[in-house]
This record gives structure tokens, sequence and C-alpha cells, in this order.
């Protein structure tokens, strides 16, 4: 799989092409990617995804805060494990912002000479969301291409989509926000010190340096499998700010205590799946009760780890 930063970087001479944020990839994403693969492989094209960071919606000052699910680089790890040949991650900015659908499909006619685009049910694109899925049906036929429209994936009732997983994730609901995803949800980042405070209580902890925009679970102590070399381990892993040690406001932080791990992790890249929530971050009225507090956390981890056979990475 090729990730690509930028259209212009890119000159096909046939294609079958995916455009969306597709962030998270979750379910809903995963259906549109299938047939775009399956489309691909019936024509022998290539199965290109083209994507955009910054995510429109925050270009456009309609979200803040902690937002994305997935980084760009994860987003085209993922994609490439579905199937998709090339990622092209394209800026957004208000110049891409104030392009007509004509005028964008027309540019990435000349760069890819896409032959199928295929979109979700939703699907816009151009200025002020004009390219509607029935406008890109004209289109196609302008442009000479044919158009696949992906109905909604539900689970359960609901039709999964980022907003909604966002949203669980919000509430803490590992669970349900693992099921949409058809995976568990992970955080990935470069291990950084910390104020070595874990270590001082017999409990070292690895500090993961992530994206400041980047969506985390609500505050509380997680299971998780953490990543790092290649291997996986049982972890317990602590979202939020500490309140125990710090009064006043402060940036959350993602601390993970590694079970059965002795070395040094400072500079590795880790990633956590996170698998279940154990319970609310809380101030304890000492050391001594956090402690106590912490090694339950960690035999409940290995309570939950122990019903779970993990999934072989290469």
């Amino acid at each position: 799989m090729r990730h690509i930063w930028s259209l212009d970087d890119l000159f096909l001479e046939g294609s079958c092409v995916s455009i969306g944020t597709f962030d998270g990839v979750h379910l809903g994403h995963q259906e549109i990617i299938r047939q775009l693969v399956t489309r691909a492989n019936q024509t022998g094209l290539p199965a290109i995804v083209v994507t955009f960071f910054p995510h429109p919606d925050r270009v456009l000052g309609k979200k803040e805060g902690r937002f994305y699910l997935s980084t760009p680089e994860e987003k085209a790890d993922i994609l490439a494990n579905l199937g998709v040949d090339i990622v092209v991650t394209h800026p957004f900015n208000l110049e891409v912002a104030n392009l007509s659908a004509r005028e964008f499909l027309t540019n990435l006619k000349e760069k890819i000479a896409f032959r199928e685009l295929v979109v979700g049910y939703d699907f816009a694109l151009g200025k002020k969301r004009e390219g509607t899925v029935q406008h890109l049906a004209e289109l196609g036929l302008e442009l000479d291409f044919e158009l696949h429209v992906i109905p909604p994936v539900r689970v359960n009732g609901e039709i999964v989509s980022s907003s909604y997983l966002r949203s669980l994730l919000g509430e803490g609901n590992i669970a349900k926000v693992n099921a949409l995803l058809g995976r568990p949800f992970f955080l990935s980042g470069k291990v950084i010190p910390g104020d070595g405070r874990g270590r001082s209580l017999g409990i070292p902890t690895a500090n993961l340096d992530i994206l400041a925009e980047r969506a985390v679970p609500l505050h509380g102590v997680y299971v998780c499998y953490a990543i790092v070399n290649h291997q996986r381990y049982g972890a317990v892993v602590n979202v939020g700010v500490r309140p125990t040690f710090e009064s006043e406001p402060v940036a959350p932080r993602v601390e993970a205590h590694l079970l059965d791990f002795e070395a040094d992790l400072y500079q590795e890249v880790l990633a956590l799946e996170f698998l279940d929530r154990l319970r609310d971050e809380r101030r304890f009225p000492s050391k001594d009760a956090l402690v106590e507090q912490i090694q339950r956390d960690i035999l409940q981890a290995r309570q939950v780890l122990s019903s779970m056979v993990p999934e072989q990475k290469d």
C-alpha cells in the first residue's frame, strides 16, 4: 500500500476510487471499502481512497476539542489491511472547501482517471455539500464514471457513524465502541518521560504522546492490550487528570502499566487496544489508598484478560 499526502503527487491511467473522511474506519466505512476493493478486483484496477486532513469539519469551524478517532497514519494502515492499494490524505483547506463537486471530480479525473466511484449513502462533496449522490450520478454521465452508493450499516438498529462513535467514546462505552468498529478502539504514540510518580509507587507507567485533537475515552481506568515491538502485553490504563495528585487543571494523560513487563519503554511506539472499562477516575485520600486500588485494578484486569484470546498479529 502507498500512502500519499497530496493528489498532486499521483497520476494513474485508471482506478476505482472512494472519497470520504473515513474517521475511525468503522463498520460502515468497512462496507464501503469492501465494495470498492471488490469492484477494483473485478476490473483489474487499483483501489484508491481519497481522504482529507485536517477533517473538513475542523477547517470549517464545526468541531472543536478532542475529535479524531484515528490519525492519518492509523487510518491508512487500517485501509491497507482492508485491501486498499493507495491512500491519498489530501490537505483540506478553504481553497478545497470552495471547490464545486464538478471542479473537484474533474481534477481527480485528470489525476487518477477513475472509472468507478464508491461512496456512502450520506456522502456529499463540494462547496456547501452541493455534490449529493443525486448530483454525483448526473456528473457520472458527464465525466464518464459509474457511481455506486452503499447503504448504511446498522448494529442493533443504530446506524454506524463516526459521530455516534465519538458520543459512545465520551461515555466510556468501550464494549459498544468496539462492536461498531469491528475491532478494539486503540490509541498509539511514542512513550515520553513523565514525572516518575508511578515508579515511585512501585507501579511504573508509560506515558503516551498522542495527538492533542485525538479522541480519548471518558476519564477512567481501562483494561487494554499494550503492543510494543510486535509483542502484546496486558495493561491497566488510566485516562485522565490524576486528581489524587493534581489540584490545578491539567491536560488529560494516557498512562499504561504493562503487566509482567520490565524493560524501559522511553521513545518506543506503544499501541493500546481498549478492551473494557474498570471504573471512574477519582481522587483518593492518600497514596496508600491509591496503590491499594490500583492493585485491585490489576487483579480485575488479569481476570478480564484471562477470559480473552488475543488476536495474533504479525
